[in-house]
């Protein structure tokens, strides 16, 4: 599959080559989709089922309002993480303990196509799951592709047929009019342009098209030898192994003894050592890039630097497909899944797949290791890309890490270290692999110890309060005896974050304030960066006057170090300051930089950060239907997220401040109109409207944005308490003060501030004085 492209909503991977035939399978389908809401196409290995799926899928794609989206299960091997697979693909951060209900809750009113490919290794969890999504959600439709049917209750079956063949008596002229010939013809010509059909090959492409049985993969491996060989070469090749598989695989159908005999004879033609390779190669899932292919495939019979060319030659005879690169991005080679297996059936018995699978562990184990050294610095963003794209591979490392309590503890290396990445889009997953891992290996560790943290700070942002003390307080138990300064700062900085979610500021900013000093004072830059970043939102509610300070050296940690995901949050944390003095100009710049510096690493919990705070800001400065929408975006971003950070009792309050100056100003009809629209808004809708480029036509303006006259006679509208709040910004007091001298809640304070800023159209509390001046001294 290619890189997926976006057109609308949704995401479904390129076709990478022409598609060719099938007009009945596609009116079918279409018919189907039409008249049920799930669909799923059968077959064996090679007919076609994912090409048709993904062809119907962009046909079909303008009439999903929320998006076409192409759900590869190829790789997957826990069924306990479908939903987890569904979600992430749906940009879906789910953070509950049941991430199938989280996500039967997202689709409820979603109109959408779910195209999940590969099913058959996890019939059971994925007609379960359909079951219960089709339940909760009845305007999603599911296309499934699996090699038998998945059982559940309105399923329509759609058997892929094999492209059709002529028989022996076709003329030249009309053999194209059948798809077999037609693909063959296709692929032909892409590798040998002067190839065409006549009559003195016709008998020849009709015959390989027959032994073939019209399967597409057969026919697309042979036509790739037509560079090299004639038809009647590669019909006697061919030959050779109909003869040994019809005695070997008796049992079998003819159409799987084509595919089996093109592949084998493909193995065939290549040479020793590349036969060797495509074995090896088959250790992977998903894919993998050329230092992969070294670290795990050489060694008895293939030199590292034999690697290269041995690839290079099994993407010419399209053994094996590649991805072309992209900035800050190396070349991805894959596998079909028919050609992967039958290399792993070519290695040999149970010790030398046993060694090759830990190398290919032990390769993943010192990725991440890697990553963990370099993850903070000027390559940060292509890290992210990076293990994206090899999620399959550290999922299959980690589950032959999980077969046996012996090797569990090898999963701490690879999960553990790994923590930034499950925080940035697999919270849920990280978080099982850990929990997984510390359940069979119990002996205390200092690997355990670490991955005990990262557990607790996994838990943290699922919202598992409870259990993240708990596997905290065993981290720290373990740490207590060992020499390690790096989990004791992390500990004080994990333990200030969950009070802070608590809604103790104060103890959380005592708290993150011991764990800065620590984090300095052993020289982890990203530790002291988080720790400022945190110190930056709980001093921000606890009205602490450094919030500059703290945001300002996060930002220079950030970009000293060129981190460019985290010079986003650095950036929100600068923003949140900002919008803190009262200066929201200020605060937007900074709160828009932010999020474009997430919308490329599709970081959905930093975007919504930055909604948020933007929707605060557009409130308390022109209180209109585009800032109710802006709320009602916001509340679109988090549910998209999963995150639950979103909604702590701090951030809600500033939530509920900023609903009612809106409400107060445009009305409370027109506020319930607008923050519903944009409550109902897509992510993509979200983003633009905070970036300011909401320009859809199909997002009009609600009427009667103009926002209600203030009443004679009342400067600005301000009420007497207002009007006093007013005199005392105009003295350069701050919200502290204010509520000391007034003897009022700080909270109390802000609000009045947020009130009188919206009312008179400031943006920033310096501006206040002059308003003063000319309205109220007189």
């Amino acid at each position: 599959m290619g890189k997926p492209v976006r057109a609308g909503r949704g995401a479904l991977p390129a076709e990478l080559t022409s598609f060719v035939g099938r007009r009945r399978e596609l009116a079918e389908t279409r018919r189907l989709l039409a008249a049920g809401r799930m669909v799923t196409l059968t077959g064996f290995g090679g007919v076609g089922k994912t090409r048709l799926a993904l062809h119907i899928a962009a046909e079909v794609r303008r009439t999903f309002p929320d998006g076409v989206w192409f759900v590869d299960l190829t790789a997957l091997q826990d069924p306990e993480l479908v939903a987890s697979t569904i979600a992430n693909t749906l940009e879906l951060r789910e953070a509950s303990a049941n991430p199938a209900a989280d996500l039967a809750a997202y689709l409820e009113d979603q109109h959408l196509l779910l195209v999940l490919d590969n099913c058959e290794h996890l019939a059971d969890a994925c007609a379960i799951l359909a079951s219960k999504l089709l339940a909760a959600a009845p305007e999603l439709k599911i296309l499934a592709t699996s090699r038998h049917v998945l059982g559940v209750e309105g399923e329509q079956i759609l058997s892929v047929p094999p492209l059709s063949t002529p028989d022996d008596e076709v003329q030249a002229g009309d053999a194209t009019h059948y798809d077999a010939v037609k693909l063959l013809l296709d692929r032909a010509s892409a590798v040998s342009p002067d190839f065409e059909i006549a009559d003195a090959n016709r008998a020849a492409v009709v015959e390989l098209c027959r032994r073939l049985d019209g399967v597409p993969l057969a026919i697309e491996l042979a036509a790739v030898w037509l560079r090299t060989l004639s038809l009647a070469q590669i019909l006697e090749r061919l030959e050779d192994r109909f003869r040994l598989l019809s005695s070997a695989k008796r049992g079998s159908s003819g159409r799987q003894r084509a595919l089996d005999a093109t592949v084998a004879w493909s193995y065939d033609l290549c040479s020793p050592a590349e036969q060797l390779m495509w074995a090896r190669l088959s250790v992977f899932s998903a894919g993998f890039d050329l230092e992969g292919a070294e670290q795990v495939c050489d060694g008895d019979g293939v030199t590292r630097d034999d690697v290269l060319n041995l690839v290079a030659n099994l993407v010419n005879k399209s053994i094996v497909t590649r991805q072309q690169a992209t900035a800050g991005t190396t070349a991805w080679y894959q596998m079909l899944e028919t050609v992967r297996q039958y290399g792993a059936e070519q290695l040999g018995g149970p010790e030398e797949v046993q060694r090759l699978r830990t190398r290919h562990r032990e390769h993943y184990r010192s990725l991440a290791a890697q990553f963990e050294a370099e993850g903070f610095g000027p390559h940060q963003a292509d890290w992210f890309i990076r293990l994206r794209r090899e999620h399959g591979n550290l999922r299959a490392a980690l589950e032959f890490c999980l077969e046996d309590a012996g090797s569990a503890a090898v999963a701490f290396d690879i999960a553990a270290p790994l923590w930034n990445f499950w925080f940035a889009g697999f919270l849920r997953e990280g978080d099982r692999y850990l929990v997984r891992a510390l359940e069979l290996a119990r002996e205390p560790t200092h690997a355990r110890a670490r991955a005990l943290w990262a557990a607790s700070y996994l838990a943290l942002f699922a919202s598992d309060l409870e259990r993240s003390a708990r596997t905290l307080a065993e981290c720290e138990d373990i740490v207590a005896g060992l020499d390690d300064d790096l989990l004791r700062a992390r500990i004080k900085e994990c333990r200030g974050h969950a009070t802070f979610y608590r809604g103790d500021m104060a103890e959380a900013v005592a708290l993150l304030e011991e764990a800065l000093a620590d984090h300095r004072a052993i020289g982890n830059a990203l530790g002291e960066f988080n720790t400022l970043i945190l110190l930056s939102a709980a001093g921000h509610f606890l009205g602490d006057p450094r919030v500059v300070e703290f945001s300002q050296q996060a930002l220079e940690i950030a970009e000293s170090h060129g981190a460019q995901s985290s010079r986003g949050y650095a950036l929100w944390s600068v923003g949140i300051a900002r919008y803190g003095e009262g200066d929201y100009g200020r605060a937007t710049t900074a709160l828009r930089e932010s999020i474009e510096q997430f919308v490329p690493l599709h970081d959905l919990t930093g975007i919504s950060f930055g909604v948020q705070a933007l929707s605060w800001c557009s409130a308390f400065t022109s209180p209109d239907a585009r800032s109710a929408r802006l709320l009602g975006g916001s509340r679109a971003a988090w549910r998209t997220s999963g995150a639950k950070v979103g909604t702590t009792n701090a951030r809600s309050a500033v939530d509920a401040r900023a609903a009612e100056v809106v409400r107060g100003a445009i009305g409370p009809e027109l506020y319930a109109e607008a923050f519903a629209q944009g409550a109902s808004y897509s992510f993509d809708q979200v983003v633009a409207l905070a970036l300011g480029r909401d320009t859809d036509a199909d997002t009009p303006e609600p009427a009667a944005t103009r926002a209600p006259t203030p009443p004679a006679g009342t400067p600005g509208g301000l009420t007497r308490r207002e009007r006093e709040i007013a005199l005392l910004l105009a003295e350069g007091l701050t919200n502290r003060e204010i509520a000391s001298r007034l003897v009022i809640s700080q909270r109390t304070a802000e609000t009045h501030v947020d009130h009188i800023l919206a009312k008179l159209g400031l943006t920033s509390r310096q501006r206040v004085a002059s308003w003063v001046a000319e309205n109220l001294a007189r």
